[in-house]
């Protein structure tokens, strides 16, 4: 298989048609607003019978973009550097038995696997290994194996450190298991935090916000049921709680982020819609201060339907919202306590009653765009759980033959040349991935090179003669 799987991406000028638009407020029967279905793979296709939680890792070296899927018997990694046809490469097993609750976040291009089922410990595997899949899908084996706890509800990393937390494990009372993986291979415990006994979920941070007090400081914000904890871990063996925030009408304080300015904590309550009847509840509170935080506001969502995991990205909340999909959130007046919902996806269209049937998750950081929707069947026999890939309308996708027209090196540092493998090259354009245009050249020639060094590094897109787009990675 090639090292690199060519996405599409077409940012002006052109409006090409996705797998299924969203054209009349469906993509195919799925409810819709501004996103489009580019391709949906079913639990069953992995040989299990539900998915659950999932994150992405996007290869460092050819810009290769991979789904890490959650599953109640092991995780299943899909490459979708084409989402519309999206690659099953292969699967790693279960260390145990099965659970419905399978939690994975990645560091340093490996990922940390953790789950519920008793015995599991935390898995670790090598994600470089991804790019030599010759006959897909392969049953992988683990690379390293961590037991300093045995069952875990999730895993929270913080990629700028070399830690990851085990959180809701049968240690420290629950609270987060520090376990150093600056050597992922060689995983060890470093201490934990047992002062606010259960964590369910939570976020670290290497801290830049607006309290110059905790500058530079590591901080951990739990979801701990019915209260938020915010807890300084830069010294492990020291942790030093900082402060707890609360709200009305608790339920199940269950997952939150950060807004990127690091001021405002986005959270959810998993449990409110249901044993109360709120509209979909999202609070959110003012973290300036974090040894003294204050509800700012709440907001509520369109329907009634459960919310599960939220991330922020740029100016938008992505909440995944089982029943009612995912829905995206602008987040750009947050300080005047205004969020707006400006796109959605429904995955289970049958209905958006609050119950534990569909979004489970979403992942909205692949540079190209691409959302990841895993989904999740608790109770309803007609719903089939996987994984969903959409788009925003604005992004067109399409085919093309890869081998027409090559460019070298990919990635790039200095130099980028484009061969049209005789056919005449008139014109190249280069995009940044938010769209807008960076370099534009008119030409008469069969090869070209242009200068990328003074360009920044990351994901852009190389248009040619204003119909074939390839993605390039400068580095």
């Amino acid at each position: 298989m090639k090292k690199i799987l060519i996405t599409i991406t077409l940012f002006v000028n052109a409006m090409l048609i996705a797998q299924t638009p969203c054209q009349n407020g469906f993509a195919g029967d799925y409810p819709c607003s501004g996103y489009d279905l580019l391709s949906e793979m079913a639990a069953s296709e992995f040989g299990s019978n539900n998915a659950n939680d999932s994150w992405g890792w996007t290869d460092p070296d050819t810009g290769s973009e991979y789904v890490l899927l959650g599953l109640d018997d092991g995780t299943a990694f899909i490459n979708i550097d084409d989402p519309i046809n999206p690659i099953y490469l292969g699967r790693l097993d279960t260390h145990t038995t099965s659970s419905i609750w399978r939690d994975v976040k990645t560091y340093n291009n490996y990922a940390f696997i953790v789950s519920e089922a008793t015995g599991h410990g935390m898995q670790i595997f090598d994600l470089t290994r991804l790019r030599s899949v010759t006959s897909p899908p392969e049953n992988f084996s683990e690379d390293a194996h961590y037991n300093g706890f045995g069952n875990a509800h999730n895993v929270v990393i913080n990629e700028n450190q070399g830690y990851a937390y085990g959180l809701g494990t049968g240690t420290y009372n629950g609270g987060p298991h520090f376990v150093d993986i600056s050597d992922p291979l060689n995983p060890t415990a470093a201490g934990g935090y047992p002062l606010d006994f259960y964590s369910h979920d939570g976020q670290v941070v290497t801290y830049n916000g607006p309290d110059a007090d905790y500058a530079g400081r590591e901080i951990y914000i739990g979801s701990n049921e019915s209260y938020i904890s915010i807890v300084d871990i830069t010294n492990k063996t020291n942790p030093i709680a900082i402060s707890t925030a609360t709200y009305p009408n608790t339920v199940y304080t269950h997952q939150g982020w950060f807004t990127e300015d690091q001021r405002y904590f986005i959270l959810g309550d998993e449990i409110d819609e249901i044993n109360i009847g709120f509209e979909t509840r999202t609070v959110i509170f003012d973290f300036s201060d974090l040894d003294d935080p204050q509800l700012h506001f709440e907001y509520s969502g369109p329907t009634f339907a459960t919310d599960h995991n939220g991330y922020v990205k740029g100016d938008t909340y992505y909440l995944a919202n089982y029943s009612a999909g995912v829905r995206m959130i602008d987040i750009g007046d947050i300080e005047n306590q205004n969020m707006n919902e400006t796109g959605f996806f429904d995955v289970l269209p049958a209905n958006n009653t609050a119950s534990y049937n569909g979004a489970w998750n979403v992942y909205p950081y692949f540079e190209s765009g691409t959302l990841l929707i895993s989904t999740f069947n608790f109770s309803d026999p007609s719903f089939i759980p996987g994984m969903v890939l959409i788009r925003s309308s604005s992004l067109g996708t399409t085919d093309f033959d890869a081998n027409e027209i090559t460019i070298f090196p990919n990635p790039a540092r200095s130099e980028l040349s484009i061969n049209g493998n005789n056919k005449l090259i008139s014109k190249i354009e280069l995009f940044e991935n938010t769209g807008r245009l960076l370099f534009s050249k008119e030409i008469n020639s069969l090869s070209t090179t242009i200068d990328v060094s003074k360009y920044a590094k990351g994901v852009f897109f190389l248009k040619i003669n204003n119909a074939v787009v390839k993605k390039v990675i400068l580095q």
